[in-house]
C-alpha cells in the first residue's frame, strides 16, 4: 500500500513538472497561434544555466535568475526572428522554431560539452520531505523528514518489520513550485489588468491596438513568459533528474502530447492532461505484469495457452509505459479531437 501511495505522489509530481513545461507552450499557442518546436530546448537551456548560476551564486539565485535569462532570450527571439516570419504563415514559424532547437542544442554542447553535468540539489533539498511509517500493529504514521533509524530497523514478532517509505524533498519542492506557478498564472490572467489586456489581444487584437495597447509588445512578453516557465522547469527538472544534451529530446514529444490531449490553447486542459499522463506512466512503471498474466489470472487463458503466447502478449506494463501517452493521444484524436478542454483561450474562471 505504501508503495502505491508513493508511486501516486511521484506521478503527481512528475505530472506537475510536465504542466510547468506545457503551460508555457499552451500560453504561447493560445495567444500567438504558434507551436513552438524549440520549447523543450528552452527547458534544456534553463537546466544548463541553472547549473552554471548555481555553481557561481547558489541554487536559490539560480532558481530565479536562470528563468529570467531564458525568458529574455525567448523575448529577444520573438522580437528579432519570429515576428519577421509571422506574416508568412504557420509553416515558416514551425521551421524557424525547429531550426532554433538545433541551434540551442549545438550551442549548449559547445559551451558545456556532451557529458551529463553533476547538477545536485542543495543540501536543504537532499533527503526525504517526509517518510511513511507503517507499523503492523499501529497503522500508518507520517514523519517529517527522515524517520529515526531505530524505527525502520525494528523487527517485530513473526518476522514482521516496520516499513519506512521516504518521499524525496526534490519531488515535493517540484510539486510546490508547480502549484505556486499555477496560482500565479491564474491570478495574473484572471484578476489583473495585464491579464485583461492579454485576453483582449487574444480575442480582439485590432480593437486592443486601437485602444492604445501595443499588441506586438504583448506578444513578445507572453513569448518571454512562456519560455521563462520552461526555464524554471529546467532548473528544477535538471537538479531532480539529469542535465544532459538529450534532455530536450526526452521531454519534447511528451509536452506536445500533453498540449494536444488537454486541448490546444487551454491551460486547464493542459493541467488535467499533465496529471493524467504523469500518474499513468509512473503507476505503469511499477507494474511488472503482462496482459497474458492478467488473462491467466482471470481464468481466460490456460497455463498451456499462456506458455504458447506471443511476444506481444508477454510485454509487461512497465515495458510499454513509455508508449502509453502516445496511445492515449491516438485515442483522444480519434474520439475527441479538440482535446479535454480544447478552446482557444488563455484562462477562465472554471479552468
Amino acid at each position: 500500500m505504501e508503495l502505491l501511495l508513493i508511486s501516486l505522489l511521484n506521478g503527481l509530481s512528475y505530472g506537475l513538472l510536465l504542466f510547468m513545461l506545457s503551460a508555457g507552450l499552451t500560453l504561447i499557442f493560445s495567444l500567438m497561434g504558434v507551436l513552438n518546436f524549440a520549447h523543450a530546448s528552452f527547458y534544456m537551456l534553463g537546466a544548463y544555466l541553472g547549473w552554471q548560476f548555481s555553481a557561481w551564486w547558489g541554487f536559490g539565485t539560480a532558481l530565479w535568475l536562470a528563468p529570467l535569462a531564458v525568458g529574455l532570450a525567448g523575448a529577444l527571439f520573438e522580437r528579432q526572428v519570429l515576428r519577421r516570419v509571422h506574416a508568412f504563415g504557420h509553416v515558416p514559424e514551425l521551421l524557424v522554431t525547429f531550426g532554433l532547437a538545433y541551434v540551442v542544442l549545438e550551442a549548449v554542447q559547445l559551451v558545456w560539452g556532451r557529458a551529463p553535468l553533476d547538477f545536485a540539489p542543495p543540501a536543504w533539498l537532499q533527503g526525504p520531505a517526509f517518510t511513511l511509517v507503517q507499523h503492523p500493529g499501529q497503522g500508518w504514521r507520517v514523519v517529517a523528514g527522515a524517520a529515526p533509524t531505530d524505527w525502520c530497523q525494528q523487527a517485530l514478532a513473526a518476522g514482521a518489520r516496520v516499513g519506512c517509505t521516504p518521499f524525496p524533498a526534490t519531488r515535493a519542492f517540484m510539486a510546490a513550485v508547480s502549484l505556486g506557478m499555477l496560482a500565479g498564472l491564474w491570478l495574473l490572467l484572471a484578476r489583473t489588468r495585464v491579464g485583461l489586456v492579454i485576453q483582449a489581444a487574444l480575442t480582439h487584437p485590432d480593437m486592443a491596438q486601437a485602444l492604445g495597447h501595443n499588441v506586438p509588445r504583448v506578444f513578445m512578453g507572453v513569448f518571454g513568459v512562456g519560455t521563462a516557465l520552461a526555464g524554471l522547469a529546467g532548473v528544477i527538472g535538471g537538479s531532480t533528474f539529469v542535465t544532459e544534451p538529450a534532455m530536450a529530446h526526452a521531454v519534447g514529444p511528451i509536452i506536445f502530447v500533453v498540449a494536444v490531449i488537454g486541448g490546444l490553447g487551454s491551460l486547464g486542459g493542459a493541467f488535467a492532461a499533465s496529471l493524467l499522463i504523469g500518474v499513468m506512466q509512473t503507476l505503469a512503471v511499477s507494474v511488472d505484469a503482462s496482459l497474458l498474466d492478467a488473462l491467466r489470472a482471470l481464468g481466460l487463458v490456460s497455463a498451456t495457452g499462456a506458455a504458447g503466447g506471443g511476444a506481444l502478449w508477454r510485454l509487461t506494463l512497465a515495458q510499454v509505459a513509455p508508449v502509453l501517452p502516445y496511445l492515449l493521444l491516438v485515442a483522444m484524436l480519434a474520439l475527441r479531437p479538440q482535446g479535454l478542454r480544447g478552446r482557444r483561450e488563455v484562462f477562465d474562471e472554471g479552468a
